[in-house]
């Protein structure tokens, strides 16, 4: 009994620090918003929710098949004669075995007497269900004429209504997103490109705890909150594998000092090397200064909501 428990205690032990395990695995800033963030992203509409799906038109109803033969119904004489000569087998059975003069006769005609009862029984039934009138055959759906009739002039608008249902729920096309103080001249995919590999580089050095590597890519103030996690989790390591990226730049905010660059990124991300991916929407807002030669680093993270 002592190694039972212990064995149960052992596999609810490694199974709450398996699921602890995962629970800790989260992405690059613990999943919340840190550092700057972009009041033009907060003034973003929400994502639409998506439309109920178009009602599915019902199938035609198949054509009735045609009603089945009713049996003849078997004739109440049949089993009257059988049941006669039944009792006269048995009374022939008895006179067989020696049960013959008082007793073979006693038996034979109680068994004849309840043949007779019986017959007699089911001919008062027969008479009494023929005297009765037939029940009125029930009526068919929409018998009251609640329904109007098609006009006899041309085919009826089947499914008009349905049409117009659909139509309504049809969902309305996606608006594209506008991006805001985009200069005309800036090259966009090369640097969604290069934002999308350190994102992924970001990820890489976040699960090892590469402060170094941090620091190059981030601002003070982000790499000191980044800073702090890592050190709160321990030599814990954590891992996150992006299995799919997409980065869509939302706009550029200008000040008098910098540039501020919002890029959405969405995609799914395995927390575990066993574990299902999950999907991951968060905007990352890059900071550049106005004048300098210096590149664009990691000013915030930024969750919508």
């Amino acid at each position: 009994m002592n190694i039972k428990k212990i064995l149960i205690g052992t596999v609810l032990a490694v199974s709450a620090l398996s699921m602890l395990g995962e629970a800790l695995a989260r992405p690059m800033g613990g999943g919340r918003s840190i550092g700057r963030q972009s009041q033009s992203v907060n003034r973003m509409p929400p994502a639409a929710a998506p439309a109920p799906a178009a009602p599915r038109q019902a199938a035609p109803t198949p054509a009735a098949p045609p009603a089945a033969i009713p049996p003849k119904p078997a004739s109440p004489w049949k089993g009257i004669l059988g049941g006669a000569l039944l009792g006269l087998g048995i009374g022939a059975l008895f006179s067989h075995f020696g049960l013959s003069g008082a007793m073979g006769g006693m038996f034979g005609s109680l068994i004849m007497l309840a043949l007779l009862a019986g017959a007699v029984f089911f001919v008062i039934r027969l008479i009494r269900s023929r005297s009765q009138p037939a029940a009125a055959a029930p009526a068919a759906f929409g018998g009251n004429n609640v329904y109007p009739m098609p006009p006899a002039s041309g085919t009826p608008e089947i499914g008009s209504r349905l049409q117009a249902e659909q139509q309504s729920y049809a969902q309305p096309a996606p608006v594209a997103h506008t991006p805001w103080g985009v200069p005309a001249d800036f090259d966009a995919p090369s640097f969604l490109r290069v934002a999308k590999s350190n994102f992924i580089r970001l990820q890489a050095a976040w699960d090892k705890g590469d402060s170094a590597d941090i620091r190059e890519f981030t601002t003070p103030e982000v790499f000191a909150e980044l800073k702090m996690q890592i050190t709160e989790r321990g030599a814990q390591k954590d891992y996150t594998d992006v299995v799919t990226i997409e980065a869509e730049l939302l706009g550029i905010e200008t000040s008098d000092s910098d540039y501020l660059a919002s890029v959405k990124f969405t995609g799914t991300i395995k927390p575990a090397p066993d574990a299902l991916a999950e999907p991951f929407n968060e905007v990352w807002n890059l900071s550049k200064p106005v004048s300098g030669a210096s590149g664009w680093l990691l000013a915030g993270i930024q969750q919508l909501a």
